[in-house]
């Protein structure tokens, strides 16, 4: 007995263009005998063989080592090409203490490494906002130091507030407005900075943002974390990002870089553009959802096209016990938890929106960089090409037809 994903294998062979062409040349000249078999349900939805959390980082240690050595790699000779090609120098690149910086800055480390270019070349810049702790400033600045780059900090706030002045905006006035506009001015002069910095310098900016925040549109537009000359993460997820880093940290520095990176793994994720309030910090996942449920809706809508309805069974199933299934190699006990149907639902549902509907036009302009990962990449040019303009309404419908709001 066997569980047979018909669709999933009707999805590859319509991707797969020479499936039929092997097929036939492996049965020319043989005699084969046709069976007939009736397919039918043992009565139980769940399923027989077990299925990845994590689509992109495998359970098994053997293959998370070959990947993240592979996936770190890509990324290295991505950018070597870029430099190679450009014939520039030097890197600019903004460092907050946070993962997707971080990863970043440890692939510059390598590529100017195998290029036999000093890291002084590498400049970095940390870039406190009105928001910025003092534990990601701390753990950004020891980064910096531990790996050798050229680091340097310049504190947007000044700015921030000459420009939220100029546009009358209610927080120049004294008033706690953290709206949308405060959030993008602190990002858009960040990127700026890094901008004319590589203009004054003869360099090109490096790009941190993820796959995961290009699937959910999760940046700022244009002149913002959106924008870059090359950006090393766009075909990289967020959940790889983190063993990247654990990865790294166990193999390939000192023993100071690795306690830095470790801090940073075990910090929370936040844009830290919104202050504080009551003590809790803006949280990323409490506004998009947890990134182990993204990537896994981003992955079997890409790779496979399945439908959401299957989308959210297959999650369910991945997720609804934390004790059931092996989990990858490294993962705190902390990140080991389960989501029942109705959180599944919930936030895919939120993640059809944003993909399908809103945030295709931030990936229409988005930066070059390498394609890593196996479920390929978001860039137009390459393997996802959608109009800006959609409507998630035909996958939310499909959602809310099959998958009920709460588990009977």
């Amino acid at each position: 007995m066997a569980d047979v994903d018909v669709a999933m294998l009707g999805a590859e062979r319509r991707r797969t263009g020479t499936f039929g062409d092997c097929a036939r040349r492996e049965l020319e000249g043989r005699e084969y005998q046709a069976v007939l078999f009736r397919a039918g349900s043992r009565g139980s939805t769940e399923l027989i063989r077990p299925l990845d959390r994590f689509p992109f980082v495998p359970d098994d240690p053997q293959r998370l080592d070959q990947d993240c050595f592979e996936a770190f790699n890509i990324q290295v000779q991505g950018l070597m090409r870029r430099l190679t090609a450009t014939g520039l120098a030097k890197v600019v690149i903004g460092v907050s203490g946070g993962l997707d910086s971080t990863q970043a800055l440890l692939v510059a480390c390598r590529a100017f490494d195998r290029l036999g270019r000093s890291r002084s070349d590498i400049l970095a810049y940390t870039m406190p906002g009105f928001a910025t702790s003092d534990a990601t400033k701390a753990n950004a600045w020891a980064l910096m130091k531990a790996l050798g780059v050229s680091a340097a900090e310049i504190d947007i706030r000044p700015a921030a507030e000459t420009m939220l002045t100029d546009l009358g905006h209610p927080y120049a006035e004294g008033q706690p407005v953290h709206d949308i506009t405060f959030e993008n001015v602190q990002a858009g002069l960040r990127t700026d900075y890094l901008f004319r910095l590589a203009n004054q310098n003869a360099g090109l900016v490096v790009g941190t943002g993820d796959l995961s925040e290009l699937a959910l549109g999760w940046a700022t537009y244009g002149v913002g974390d959106h924008m870059s000359h090359y950006n090393v993460n766009s075909g990289v997820a967020k959940t790889l990002i983190r063993h990247l880093i654990r990865w790294v940290a166990g193999r390939e520095h000192s023993d100071e870089t690795a306690r830095v990176l470790n801090a940073i793994l075990a910090t929370e994720i936040s844009p830290e553009l919104v202050p504080s309030a009551d003590g809790k910090i803006q949280s990323t996942q409490s506004t998009v959802g947890p990134y182990a449920l993204n990537d896994f809706f981003l992955f079997h809508i890409t790779r496979y096209g399945m439908v959401p309805s299957k989308v959210a069974y297959l999650a369910h199933e991945s997720w609804r016990d934390a004790a059931r299934g092996d989990w990858p190699a490294g993962t705190p006990d902390d990140e080991k938890v389960s989501y029942d149907l109705a959180t599944v639902r919930h936030w895919l549902r939120k993640f059809l929106i944003r993909f399908f509907q809103t945030s295709q036009f931030k990936r229409s302009a988005m930066p070059n960089g390498p394609k890593v990962v196996t479920g390929g990449s978001l860039s137009p040019r390459g393997d996802w090409r959608a109009p800006s303009d959609a409507t998630a309404q035909v996958w939310l419908d499909e959602l809310d037809a099959n998958v009920p709001e709460t588990e009977s």
